[in-house]
């Protein structure tokens, strides 16, 4: 070995003791967790990670590492899967207990930051409620005409609404600013606060939505919280309950998603997870408007890479969206049309009926059949009222899909060719059940979300409307 590659040898020997010395541990002393497994897991994203496991002994000790990569969030998980929620800030913890599942018997015995997170976990809930209870208070003491002449105890309810308020300020701010809890607390307070915020205090929706729209969705310290997924859903769930029209939620969920973009543009691996994740959340709640603003925006923000999945689904909204003309459809291969007898349709736009549903399933999606068996118990209303149903599967197996539809009074069709079949490309469908509500001319009308949601339209539009 020569001179140089001798002192590359012994750099690289002392960064690996450095970094191996940089490991922090926490050791635990668990009477019923004798002879068990537990493991240490860290936050990622919208999702969790294994960073430490071990088996503790005859007396239910056990010793777990943690690296400077994995500073954030950690859970304790023992057999039972219920854990017990740490602070990995880099500090050495030590705790005491009888299971991780009985939370009120651990002790932090080492571990400030811990300490710090435990008190303010226990206090602060406490302090939140009795802010809740004196903001309804202090309302029936400024509307209500029987007690707003009563100043007195209306200053005091305002009096001990500040002094709580300052209290909870001044633990915050008596905290390090360099630790980990300092970024934590605040941002777990305003998520947690949401419903009660809606609720009982309305007048800081607006703010707290702000400071949603804020949020640095880049920062390594949200994305290693677990509070990742909450701080979304909570930020959309306000919006949505904040008192507003519907007109009104999309404008300001689309203020928002503007924002979460932009602030997401320089990262394209976070935004792929976080947009993906909140474009099926917009879905699930059929916030359509919103999710569609999403998409298109997306689609349009040349700073950015989508990845593949995520870009497939986003297009159908481009090409697929309310007031385009849906592509036609050959009903090649086998086509049942139980209704048509010898005069079945060859394609879709044979079909003469004032509304089509057009439904894309399989017989190997299991809330396919369920939406499906809803519709065939539905259609003979639905055909009442001038709605024809067609379902294009994505079967591959020509007994199998037979097999499925048989019973099927509305028009089934396969070509058999699955994800490569020219109407699913045509579509855009990305996954089953996929419904369309087209008109007369094919002009798309709503994208149901559920077959329940199908037939309020059905019932508002054309049950009532005809009455």
């Amino acid at each position: 070995m020569n001179f140089k590659s001798f002192n590359l040898y012994i750099i690289f020997l002392c960064l690996f003791v450095q970094l191996a010395g940089a490991q922090s541990t926490i050791t635990g002393t668990f009477s019923q967790l004798a002879n068990q497994p537990v493991r240490l897991e860290g936050f990622n994203g919208l999702g969790t990670y294994t960073i430490a496991s071990t088996t503790c002994d005859n007396n239910g000790n056990f010793s777990l590492k943690y690296s400077p990569s994995d500073i954030g969030m950690g859970l304790i998980v023992s057999k039972d899967e219920k854990p017990f929620i740490l602070v990995l800030s880099g500090e050495n913890i030590k705790l005491q207990g009888e299971a991780l599942a009985f939370a009120e018997s651990i002790k932090v015995l080492e571990g400030k930051e811990n300490l710090l997170f435990g008190q303010y976990a226990s206090e602060q809930p406490r302090r939140e409620q009795a802010l809740s209870a004196w903001n309804y208070l202090e309302k029936i003491y400024s509307l209500d005409s029987l007690f707003a002449i009563q100043q007195t105890p209306k200053k005091a309810i305002e009096q001990e609404m500040q002094r709580i308020h300052n209290e909870d300020q001044a633990f915050l701010a008596g905290i390090d600013p360099k630790s980990y809890v300092s970024w934590f607390l605040p941002v777990r307070k305003m998520v947690s606060n949401v419903q009660a915020i809606a609720q009982y205090r309305t007048s800081e929706i607006p703010a707290t939505i702000e400071a949603f729209r804020a949020m640095d969705y880049t920062d390594t310290k949200l994305y290693k919280s677990g509070l990742l997924r909450d701080a979304i859903e909570s930020h959309f769930w306000l919006i949505e309950n904040s008192g507003r029209s519907l007109d009104s939620v999309y404008v300001e969920m689309n203020i928002s998603i503007d924002r979460m973009i932009e602030n997401l543009a320089t990262d394209e691996q976070k935004l792929n997870e976080i947009t993906d994740y909140l474009f099926r959340l917009l879905e699930q709640r059929s916030l359509f408007g919103a999710s569609e603003h999403l998409a298109l925006k997306l689609l349009n923000e040349t700073a950015c890479t989508i990845n593949n999945n995520l870009a497939s689904q986003l297009e159908s909204y481009r090409a697929m969206k309310k007031g385009n003309i849906a592509p036609d459809i050959n009903f090649v291969k086998d086509c049942f049309a139980p209704a048509y007898a010898a005069n079945k349709p060859q394609k879709l736009s044979d079909i003469k009926a004032k509304h089509t549903v057009l439904i894309f399933g399989a017989s190997w999606c299991p809330k396919c059949g369920e939406e499906l068996s809803k519709i065939a118990k539905l259609y003979p209303n639905w055909k009442a009222q001038g709605v024809e149903v067609v379902f294009v599967s994505l079967d591959d197996d020509p007994q199998t899909f037979k097999n499925f539809v048989g019973n099927f009074p509305f028009i089934s069709q396969c070509d058999y060719l699955k994800w490569e079949s020219p109407a699913i490309k045509a579509y855009y469908v990305f996954a089953t059940p996929t419904i369309y509500l087209l008109d007369e001319k094919r002009e798309i009308l709503l994208r149901p979300n559920s077959v329940a949601q199908m037939d309020s339209w059905v019932d508002w539009f054309l049950v009532q409307g005809n009455k």
